[in-house]
């Protein structure tokens, strides 16, 4: 008898990183074994024939005998219709059996003892505070915006291979990212309070010190989430939580800006007329548009006309249409704004710039339902919602002759004042952050995300020109900043008015100025110990690897080493 077995790459290394799958063989009389591997996705057959993949000239081993294949994870052995069987762990089997690690397959006077390795993990990547703070911005508005919940944990992990441990624990779709010190955010979506709480009690190791905050219930923005963290921490009082609002296209925070859709939604499916008070750029068309949607007239047009942005002679033809041969160039019939709207809404903005004699015909077409047409006697029959909207003083117009007091009691029936930009800060970053991913869409680019001082700029302006100017400085800052949106790429008004008003310290400001600190006393341990990053990570109670992780996050790099 002679028994002749060839292997496959039997004597090749392989990666230590990767699973690994493989057969010990010991043949019957012989003393010694050997190791033969099974390749992913390779059909590894032993028989009597030399188109086997294993050759075994053994009487009891039939021409092909036995398959053995390794694919997706599992090793699958395959008896040929051999003569005298394949066996495993003692039993003759029929029909393709799973193998595990440890089982022996018999094949005539071959044992094969089978085996499968893991490999090495790699460690878990653990995100810089940047990396995370994207993320984080991210996922709070897929949050915000599909109502999904969103749980953000604070922990402290100072052990490294703690840490590795507690990452490679996290799902996929997790993230556990920097923050300061020995702390650590961990990103879990879709996760609500009680998911989270079980999901962070199964962590191994789990964390000596653990702070959860749930969006949208705790928080709406990521600084607010952050800064219910951080109270949580220190055992602070925290503040209600406030709940977000999305309406259309708007995104509301401020309980004040709560209050005005709440009203819009009230009034919407009435007939009244709606007066709209607030600043240029305020968001009143925004208001506007809610009611509409609001109402039964949601599926008829929207039309919007700013009365400001046409002379007298002009608005009256564009508001009530005109007839042929009305004036000189009329040669056609037109149809006015009031009839574009027939059963749907018109908006008049700036209805304060409306000219006094003008006035007189709006208020005959709001009470009697009826409107003429320039150069036409005939009355026309419109059913136009009408809601108007101003940033005048309505009531001082009136004392001053400029605006009709009749006028102002039939368009003021109800009214909606929205406050100012200044006045809702909760709102700024939110929307400059809806600006960025909105234009950067527009653009076809990804969005870049905004630095702490741009954050700080952002939040200390006063914005006179309210939403419309926020809109605006972001759209220029795409324009000019790059991955990352800094102060020098908002307006030069921006900076100047955050030079005079000191701005308000965010969790972003804090982390930033936080993080300067710890360079700096990097850089100062480094060079008091020869930059040798041992000794320098024990001056600064770390391990090394967390001391050379540090390094990369600022930036820092060790010296050259010279020559000769």
């Amino acid at each position: 008898m002679s028994t002749e077995i060839l292997t496959l790459d039997a004597g090749t290394e392989r990666a230590s990183e990767t699973p690994r799958a493989f057969l010990v063989i010991h043949v019957d009389g012989d003393p010694s074994s050997r190791v033969v591997d099974l390749p992913p996705e390779v059909e590894v057959t032993f028989g009597r024939s030399r188109g086997a993949t294993m050759t075994v000239d053994h009487e009891k081993v039939s021409r092909l005998h036995t398959r053995v294949r390794w694919a997706r994870g599992a090793i699958l052995v395959e008896d040929l219709g051999s003569r005298n069987g394949t066996w495993v762990n003692g039993v003759r089997i029929a029909t393709p059996t799973r193998v595990a690690n440890g089982d022996e397959i018999a094949i005539g006077p071959i044992h094969a003892v089978v085996g499968l390795t893991s490999g090495l993990q790699q460690h878990a990547a653990v995100a810089s505070a940047d990396a995370c703070e994207a993320r984080l911005i991210a996922e709070v508005d897929r949050s915000v915006r599909y109502h999904r919940p969103l749980a953000i944990a604070s922990v402290r992990i100072a052990d490294d291979a703690a840490l590795d441990a507690i990452a490679r624990g996290l799902r996929p779709m997790d993230l556990i990212g920097d923050d300061i010190g020995d702390d650590y955010l961990i990103i879990l979506p879709e996760l609500d309070r009680a998911a989270a709480t079980a999901a962070l009690a199964k962590l191994e190791p789990r964390p000596t010190a653990t702070a959860l905050a749930i969006v949208p219930d705790d928080a709406t923005t990521v600084d607010a989430a952050v800064a219910r963290l951080r109270a949580l921490r220190r055992g602070a009082p925290i503040a209600p939580a406030v709940e977000s609002v999305q309406v259309g296209p708007a995104i509301v925070i401020d309980p004040a800006m709560r209050r005005v859709y709440e009203l819009a939604a009230r009034i919407a499916d009435s007939t009244m007329t709606v007066l709209i008070y607030g600043e240029t750029g305020a968001g009143k068309e925004l208001v506007a548009e809610a009611i509409h949607r609001g109402s039964s007239r949601r599926d008829k047009p929207f039309v919007k006309l700013n009365c400001a942005a046409l002379p007298e002679n002009l608005l009256e033809s564009e508001l009530f249409g005109y007839e042929r041969g009305a004036f000189t160039g009329a040669d056609r019939r037109k149809v006015g704004y009031f009839e574009a709207a027939d059963g749907g809404t018109l908006f008049l903005d700036e209805i304060g710039e409306m000219p006094p004699a003008l006035q007189a015909k709006l208020l005959r077409v709001l009470e009697r339902k009826q409107i003429v047409r320039v150069g036409s006697t005939t009355e026309l029959a419109v059913d136009t919602r009408v809601v108007v909207a101003t940033h005048r003083d309505l009531d001082a117009a009136v004392r001053t002759g400029r605006f009709r007091q009749d006028l102002l009691f039939r368009i003021g029936g109800f009214t909606i004042a929205i406050p100012p930009l200044r006045d809702r800060p909760d709102e700024i970053l939110p929307l400059a952050e809806h600006f960025i991913r909105q234009c950067a869409t527009e653009s076809g680019r990804s969005a870049p995300s905004l630095s702490p001082a741009a954050r700080d700029a952002l939040v200390g302006y006063s914005w006179p020109g309210n939403v419309r100017e926020l809109r605006n400085a972001i759209e220029r800052a795409l324009v000019l900043g790059g991955e990352v949106i800094g102060a020098a790429d908002l307006p030069d008004r921006l900076l100047d008015d955050a030079r005079r008003v000191r701005p308000v310290a965010t969790a972003s400001s804090v982390r930033g100025q936080l993080a300067e600190v710890e360079r700096t006393a990097i850089v100062a341990a480094l060079e008091a110990d020869g930059h040798n990053q041992t000794r320098a990570a024990r001056r600064l109670g770390l391990s090394r690897r967390a001391l050379i992780y540090k390094m990369e996050k600022y930036g820092l790099k060790p010296p050259p080493t010279r020559e000769g």
